[in-house]
């Protein structure tokens, strides 16, 4: 008998265990739910969209839906075995880092039978561009996840009959109508995930006007609002950082144009000023983007006692090896009398893609830099929305004053902050951005700066204390 209950504990714990390593079985099934996300999974439409600010869980849905279909196990639809989708992407690019991202979340790699890379290794698929995914299906099939990008041309999306299509942002028409012809014979869905950027495109069209009357039709808006997991101060946070333009479909995902400059805040006028002698206590920390071939970018950061952030120098160049860079911090650092701990090393940011091994496949970035007494922490936090956003809550001025200032000598990231725009996505164009993606890793590792609290009136603090002086009376307590 006890060896029977020992057996039944060890496969509880095994569960649960389990359970906790499991995205998806957590998926809206705690005491926070996203009622928005249910409904579109709950809806039986064939062509269903969700236009969404960004942070608004609307990704999320995307991709538990072709997890769903693909493993057979929809709670809401009719489900089969074999099944065949394809996630779209606008590029290879944003597949790695958005829509594949979200994918390997939320499937379990123990329901995995292949990966197939088009870049880099598959037992990293997170690193490299998959070509596709099959997956054990829970009626004894064999199903596929096959990724495009919009990039590739309208002849790479011909000639296959498919269950699904979701598109992670909006695709090029002639992408969307190509991709409705392939899901014709099998009756299969089309659903989107995107924040309206591009104005009044034919998504507007097609689908929240759906002019063409298609009954399969069906849309939701979803807002940051709509988010249990998003705090409300960071919702005021993020919400005090855009203008009108910006708020309309970063936050609401309403179909305006909000093309342009990341950063329309930034003014060389006021946030660049010439470099003046900081007291040693206001050295804070050195961010570090890496780079070999591409350039790495690192820059000194320094905080003074009202909590102003002070970029001080910069080191950035390309084509050169983990030496010439970490002679160059240990250089730098020691004109600038930086601080380092007891053992004279210093220590820094740098992204977390520094934990990969290099080329040579000996040794990480990371560990390159360790040999040579710089100590690197790449635990940073890469949510790109997130950080620019933190980006422009430093270069806010309604306040009268900005809370960074950047040093004249750092180039670099004056003209990476000038010449930063949205790409055709929902994301900036992917150039020249070395210098501001250390910054954003810097920045998202300060505490965050909540908007300030209205004063309380004399009434209120009365009221406090009257009802701290009831709570003690009620346990006995004295005031």
């Amino acid at each position: 008998m006890r060896e029977i209950v020992e057996k039944i504990l060890k496969i509880e714990a095994e569960q649960a265990r389990r359970r906790a390593g499991d995205a998806l079985a957590g998926y809206n099934t705690g005491e926070k739910r996203h009622e928005k996300q249910l409904a579109f999974h709950k809806c039986k439409k064939r062509n269903r969209w969700v236009f969404g600010g960004n942070r608004s869980g609307k990704t999320e849905c995307g991709a538990v839906e072709c997890i769903y279909m693909a493993l057979g196990i929809h709670p809401y639809r009719q489900n089969k075995k074999d099944v065949e989708g394809w996630v779209v992407s606008l590029s290879t690019q944003v597949q790695r880092d958005v829509a594949q991202k979200k994918i390997l979340r939320y499937l379990r790699r123990d329901r995995i039978e292949e990966i197939v890379m088009l870049s880099g290794r598959k037992d990293a698929p997170e690193n490299g561009v998959i070509d596709f995914i099959r997956v054990r299906n829970a009626f004894g099939g064999s199903s596929v996840i096959g990724f495009k990008s919009c990039d590739q041309g309208r002849e790479k999306f011909q000639g296959a009959s498919l269950d699904f299509v979701w598109f992670d942002e909006e695709p090029p028409k002639e992408i969307y109508e190509e991709c409705r012809m392939r899901v014709l014979d099998r009756r299969g869905d089309l659903f989107g995930t995107m924040t309206p950027l591009k104005g009044l495109t034919f998504v507007y069209e097609e689908i929240f006007l759906n002019r063409r009357e298609d009954p399969e039709v069906w849309y939701e808006f979803m807002e940051w609002a709509d988010n249990p997991y998003l705090p409300a101060e960071e919702i005021a946070l993020l919400g005090n950082c855009l203008d009108e333009r910006e708020l309309q479909s970063r936050r609401y995902g309403r179909f305006s144009s909000a093309e342009g400059l990341v950063y329309p805040e930034f003014d060389e006028r006021v946030h660049v000023i010439e470099p003046f002698a900081l007291p040693k206590e206001w050295q804070d920390n050195i961010s570090i983007d890496p780079g070999l071939n591409n350039p790495l970018s690192a820059h000194w950061y320094a905080v003074d006692y009202d909590d102003n952030v002070y970029v001080v120098y910069e080191h950035f160049a390309a084509g050169k090896d983990i030496d010439y860079h970490a002679s160059e911090i240990r250089r730098i650092s020691g004109m600038l009398g930086w601080k380092t701990d007891g053992r004279g090393r210093i220590c820094a940011l740098i992204d977390s893609a520094a934990k990969q091994r290099t080329l040579s496949g000996v040794k990480s970035v990371c560990e390159l830099f360790y040999e040579r007494d710089i100590l690197v922490n790449p635990d940073v936090d890469k949510d790109l929305f997130a950080g620019i956003a933190r980006v422009k809550s430093y270069l806010n001025q309604k306040n009268g004053l900005p809370n960074l200032y950047i040093f004249s000598g750092c180039r670099n990231l004056i003209r990476e902050l000038k010449g930063y725009f949205w790409g055709s996505g929902d994301v900036p164009k992917k150039t020249d951005d070395h210098a501001l993606d250390e910054l954003r890793y810097y920045l998202m590792s300060r505490p965050r700066k909540l908007p300030p609290q209205p004063e309380k009136s004399p009434v209120q603090l009365d009221k406090e204390k009257r009802w701290r002086q009831l709570a003690l009376a009620r346990r006995g307590g004295v005031d």
